[in-house]
């Protein structure tokens, strides 16, 4: 069965449960809902700045979280708002994806002085950051709607998030970075693609195709389903494609900071032994096309390829490299 499916009266049941259930165990969390009725139905904070929020969406026909890094200073009762960095992760993340960054980088201390809400949403095991195609009938899920229209407006409404917003991923998430920054023109001051797969239609005869990571992502996350769903297919919904890949979106970035960096698959300083990373290897020849078309574009790009694969102690790296620049462009 289709997620698209799957909308209709249960997710309503669905979220009035849940919201019955937090507050039969306390007051449930306050915050306006976005417009299309997307409302926050849980809250965890497990530690002193990490609030962890559980959100009904209707675009999604679930319930997905999204865990923050809070300021200090902050209160949901503040006179000012902060603010904010969105962090995307990859394909593959599973069920905590929400939590790929703390879990595996050292956001929270890099961020400890910074004066901004940190935003580390679900992004589902396969979603892509794009609102699936499905064969032309649209419908769930819609992951582009749920970060861009109804986890913005809950941030905005109920968490004192601002309007100053930068935007970071690794891997499918430096896709989505680039994409949204691309797609929603001056949503995003700043947007950064850690070995992001940044050119969907790139074509290797001999090598890996962009288009077989959604195949191979959709497979492994969502076997059930359709990897054409997507964006349908390469060739024949080409124009589809085309409108969410960043290099085809590469000249609507004018005016927003851009870097991109990817290994080349080879052995770097933190995998001994390692073999050919085919992944990474993919990643840097697409970013290094679409640094290229941002450059003939005349627009500014910083950039930084180097020896290493696909893995996190290079995100991490990267992450700790540029961290400054995507700060100064919001702060």
């Amino acid at each position: 069965m289709r997620l698209r499916g799957l909308a209709g009266a249960g997710f309503i049941v669905m979220v009035a449960g849940l919201t019955a259930s937090i507050a039969a165990g306390g007051t449930a969390p306050p915050g306006a809902p976005s417009d299309d009725g997307a409302t926050v139905v849980g809250e965890r904070r497990p530690r002193r700045r990490v609030l962890d929020l559980a959100i009904g969406s209707p675009v999604l026909d679930a319930v997905a979280h999204a865990r923050l890094l809070l300021p200090r200073g902050w209160s949901r009762d503040a006179s000012r708002t902060w603010p904010v960095l969105w962090l995307l992760h990859g394909a593959g993340a599973g069920r905590d994806g929400h939590t790929a960054w703390s879990d595996h980088s050292d956001i929270e201390e890099l961020t400890e002085d910074a004066d901004v809400i940190v935003v580390m949403p679900d992004g589902g095991p396969c979603g892509n950051y794009t609102d699936w195609w499905n064969r032309g009938a649209g419908g769930t899920p819609k992951w582009e709607t749920f970060h861009l229209a109804e986890l913005r407006q809950i941030l905005e409404r109920g968490y004192r998030a601002g309007p100053d917003r930068a935007v970071a991923g690794y891997a499918m998430g430096g896709l989505g970075a680039l994409a949204y920054a691309a797609r929603h023109r001056g949503l995003f001051r700043a947007a950064a693609s850690f070995s992001g797969p940044v050119h969907t239609l790139h074509r290797d005869p001999s090598g890996l195709d962009v288009a077989d990571l959604v195949e191979l992502g959709v497979a492994i996350g969502a076997p059930s389903l359709d990897w054409t769903d997507v964006w349908g297919d390469p060739d024949e919904q080409r124009v589809v494609w085309r409108q969410h890949n960043p290099y085809d979106l590469a000249g609507r970035l004018a005016g927003v900071r851009v870097h991109v960096s990817a290994g080349d698959g080879t052995q770097g300083p933190y995998d001994p032994g390692a073999g050919p990373d085919v992944l990474e290897a993919l990643a840097h020849t697409v970013s290094q096309e679409f640094a290229g078309k941002l450059r003939k574009l005349g627009i500014p790009v910083s950039t930084h390829f180097y020896r290493g694969t696909h893995t996190w102690p290079y995100w991490r790296r990267e992450l700790r490299a540029v961290l400054p620049a995507l700060l100064a462009e919001i702060t």
